[in-house]
C-alpha cells in the first residue's frame, strides 16, 4: 500500500513545443499543484538519468535518440513509470496496424471501415474493389503537419492526384458526427463533433475528382450534402455505453496505451454498428470538460501503483 507523498509527485514531461502549449496550461499547473502533483519539464537533447528526480514521466516526442534515452533511464529506474511505451505509441504512426487493433477485438456491432493500402502509384490503376467516395489518408499518422492532408475521392480521375504511400478508405455517410472517445488510465469519456457532411447517392454522379478535407464542409453549403447541423446535432444519440467500454477495454490491452483517443461513427446504413475510424495518441485534452482533474487525478494514480499503469 502506497503512502502519501510527504512532498509533491515529479511529473517529467518531455512534449513538442506545440503540445505543450496546449497541455501545460495554467490551469492544469495550478490545480495539480494544489493536489502535490508539479510538472518538471525535461531537455530531450540531455540524458534523462542527468536529470529529475522523477516520479513518472510523461511524454510526446519520436525518433531513435529519444527512444533510446528513454530505454537507458528505465533500465536504470525500472521502477519509475514512463508514459507510454514507445513500442506501444509507433501502433498508432501506421494508420494501418492501427485499425488492425480495432479487427481483433472481436466487439459486436463494431469494426472499422473497408480499406486497403497503396503503396505506388502504378496500384492506383487497379481494381481496388471499394466503393467511391473514398477518404485517402496518408499511411503515416505521426502528428506531422502532412498526415493530417485528407482528401474526399469521388472517381477513378480523383485517384490520379494522390501521392502514395497512403491509405484508401471507404466514406461511410454518418449524421455529419463523429464521436470522440477520450481515455486516460481508467478514466473514459465521450463526446460528439460535427463531422463531414453526408453525401446523398443522387449527389455523388454530379461531383468529379477529390477535394481537401478543409473544402468537404463547403459540399452541405452547395447542397452536396447534408450532416450534423444545428438541432439535429443536438439530437443525435451518443453510442450504446456497453459498447463504449467494451471498445476501450480491448484497445487498453492490445495496445498498451494510457493516454489516447478514438473516433467512432455510427454507419449510416445501420443505426446498429459503429466503425473506428481513426486512434490518437496523447490528444488534445485539453478540449475536454474537467480535464485538470482528470490528468492530475491520472497521474497520481500512476504514480501510487508504482509503475504498474507505464511502461510494460
Amino acid at each position: 500500500m502506497s503512502n502519501l507523498p510527504s512532498k509533491p509527485y515529479r511529473i517529467g514531461f518531455a512534449l513538442t513545443p506545440k503540445k505543450e502549449k496546449t497541455f501545460i496550461v495554467p490551469s492544469l499547473l495550478s490545480h495539480a499543484d494544489s493536489n502535490d502533483v508539479v510538472f518538471v519539464k525535461i531537455d530531450p537533447n540531455r540524458p534523462l538519468t542527468q536529470q529529475g528526480p522523477f516520479d513518472c514521466i510523461m511524454h510526446k516526442l519520436y525518433g531513435s535518440d529519444w527512444k533510446q534515452n528513454l530505454q537507458d533511464f528505465s533500465s536504470q529506474n525500472p521502477h519509475i513509470p514512463i508514459i507510454d511505451s514507445p513500442d506501444s505509441i509507433e501502433i498508432l504512426h501506421n494508420r494501418i496496424s492501427m485499425l488492425e487493433t480495432v479487427s481483433k477485438l472481436n466487439v459486436k456491432n463494431s469494426g472499422v471501415p473497408k480499406q486497403v493500402v497503396v503503396t505506388e502509384v502504378a496500384d492506383l490503376e487497379k481494381n481496388l474493389e471499394l466503393k467511391f467516395p473514398l477518404i485517402a489518408k496518408p499511411l503515416d499518422a505521426d502528428g506531422s503537419e502532412t498526415s493530417h492532408k485528407m482528401h474526399l475521392v469521388f472517381d477513378n480521375d480523383g485517384l490520379k492526384n494522390l501521392t502514395p504511400p497512403l491509405v484508401l478508405q471507404e466514406f461511410i455517410n454518418h449524421g455529419g458526427v463523429v464521436f470522440k472517445v477520450y481515455v486516460a488510465g481508467e478514466y473514459v469519456r465521450c463526446v460528439k463533433r460535427k463531422s463531414l457532411p453526408d453525401i446523398p447517392e443522387e449527389k455523388l454522379v454530379n461531383l468529379k475528382g477529390s477535394l481537401p478535407f478543409s473544402q468537404v464542409s463547403n459540399l452541405a453549403a452547395a447542397g452536396g450534402g447534408s450532416g450534423g447541423e444545428g438541432c439535429e446535432f443536438e439530437k443525435t444519440e451518443m453510442p450504446p455505453e456497453s459498447l463504449v467500454k467494451e471498445l476501450v477495454k480491448g484497445l487498453r490491452e492490445e495496445l498498451r496505451l494510457n493516454l489516447f483517443n478514438f473516433d467512432v461513427i455510427r454507419d449510416g446504413r445501420n443505426k446498429d454498428n459503429h466503425l473506428v475510424i481513426d486512434i490518437n495518441y496523447f490528444p488534445g485534452y485539453a478540449k475536454m470538460p474537467d480535464f485538470e482533474s482528470v490528468i492530475t487525478d491520472f497521474l497520481r494514480d500512476v504514480v501510487q501503483k508504482g509503475g504498474k499503469g507505464g511502461e510494460n
